[in-house]
């Protein structure tokens, strides 16, 4: 690790990213044991909202399930902040960046191949918590449908299309980093949001197909139902489809996807089995209220407008040296060390841009960790906003009960602990949620 003089900036950066860490995983293993702790207290019984509906054993069911997957999340966040620490302050991405140099020397070539690298050595270090969440922790509680073959199949075409799409985009991104000036940053965006629109758009008809395969609804009085449903809310669709989600897991969804005239209804089987036409119609109707008020459209702007803060902040930082010093990187190659040296003019500088961008990747989120939960709350208010338009189009009775029924198949803990919920849950606990539809519900009724 690169030395840094005390109360340089570099020191500075250092001891704020160490405590930031430090605060950060502290947190959030605080955050999982209430939620462990909760789950567990209130195991025994099921809430009284939910009494009459939800069986005990389904109940306890999902609080097994979801201590088990807090007991691998807990290993997680602690190999993660080991990682972490390892590719930074530990020097680790300095001795990657240094090797690949002395190997291809200097130029754009060798930043792509050091993103590259990264992306494949941090991916083989977290499959193994991939693969134990599927085959010991899924398996155990009825959901995994997948097979090994499968697994190793769907991560072989994922690598292979991430290579395919992903390294043609760095290599642009770190090639304007380098010949677009001081305000590369903003050629940048427009690129990566061009991309992201794109993405979109080929997603359902290219790359979805790639790994699971889309029949169209053939289900006559749910089709005329979803299809009417559509029409009174002014949605257009290319077509309705059911994907086969059961090859790979017992849990059940539904979704939007696409862009423009390429938006497709995509239902997967395991939820047509599962709910009535009433239900599945409630559910459509959720995300058809996510449609008209337009939360999709308004996370792309949010998301857009936080990507262009954050690549104007590379840009700026990048220029810093006591931003490679400050986290466990050389800004600079000796010339006098390195086999790489004999390819460099007098008073040349070895491209940084790669290590720049993996440097901003690993620290920018232990610093913006604490928006999370701003974040959650406008998704959660969302949800409320989807939920209500869904009542006002279906029967809110409908949703209740197709919602009731997806917390007990997906295992779902109906007792969160309040805290862990506000902190991270993208969707309100249950009995809020449920809640809000039982009080629609009798409005209704009462009209």
């Amino acid at each position: 690790m690169p030395s840094a003089s005390l109360f340089s900036p570099s020191f500075f950066l250092t001891a704020a990213f160490a405590c930031a860490l430090a605060l950060q995983l502290l947190a959030q293993v605080g955050l999982l044991t209430r939620q462990v702790r909760h789950v567990a207290r209130h195991r025994s019984a099921v809430p009284a909202a939910f009494a009459e509906k939800i069986p005990l054993v389904a109940h306890q069911k999902a609080a097994d399930y979801t201590l088990a997957k807090a007991q691998v999340a807990l290993l997680q966040l602690a190999w993660g902040a080991v990682l972490l620490l390892g590719w930074t302050l530990l020097g680790g991405l300095d001795a990657l960046h240094q090797g690949l140099l002395a190997w291809m020397g200097p130029g754009l070539g060798q930043q792509v191949a050091l993103v590259a690298a990264f992306a494949l050595i941090s991916g083989l270090l977290e499959l193994p918590f991939s693969a134990y969440q599927t085959f010991v922790v899924e398996q155990r509680f009825g959901f995994n449908q997948s097979t090994p073959g499968l697994w190793l199949g769907d991560l072989l075409k994922s690598t292979l299309l991430a290579a395919a799409i992903g390294l043609p985009l760095v290599a642009a991104v770190l090639w304007l980093m380098q010949a677009a000036g001081s305000l590369w940053w903003l050629w940048a965006w427009g690129l990566w949001t061009g991309f992201q629109l794109l993405l979109m758009w080929i997603f359902p008809t290219f790359i979805a197909p790639l790994f699971n395969q889309f029949q169209p609804l053939e289900d006559a009085a749910l089709k005329e139902r979803v299809t009417a449903l559509m029409q009174r809310c002014g949605f257009a669709a290319k077509g309705l489809f059911v994907m086969d989600g059961s090859r790979r897991s017992a849990h059940a969804n539904a979704y939007f996807t696409g862009l423009g005239n390429a938006k497709r209804v995509v239902f997967y089987d395991t939820l047509l089995k599962k709910l009535d036409v009433d239900e599945v119609e409630a559910v459509l109707a959720h995300e058809l209220g996510h449609f008209r008020h337009r939360h999709i459209a308004k996370r792309m702007v949010v998301m857009f407008a936080i990507s262009l803060g954050g690549l104007a902040l590379l840009g700026w930082v990048s220029q810093q040296p006591w931003f490679y010093t400050g986290l466990g990187v050389a800004p600079t190659l000796d010339l006098a060390l390195g086999a790489s040296s004999a390819m460099l003019a007098p008073g040349d500088s070895v491209p940084m841009q790669g290590v720049a961008l993996l440097l901003f990747m690993l620290v920018v989120p232990v610093f913006s960790f604490w928006l999370g939960p701003l974040s959650a709350h406008f998704s959660r208010r969302d949800e409320f906003q989807a939920d209500a338009y869904a009542a006002a189009q279906a029967q809110p009775a409908a949703l209740a009960s197709a919602l009731l029924k997806l917390y007990e198949d997906n295992a779902a803990t109906l007792t969160p602990d309040p805290l862990y919920a506000r902190f991270y849950y993208s969707h309100p606990p249950a009995v809020e949620r449920l809640g809000q539809l039982h009080q629609a519900g009798r409005l209704e009724s009462a009209a």
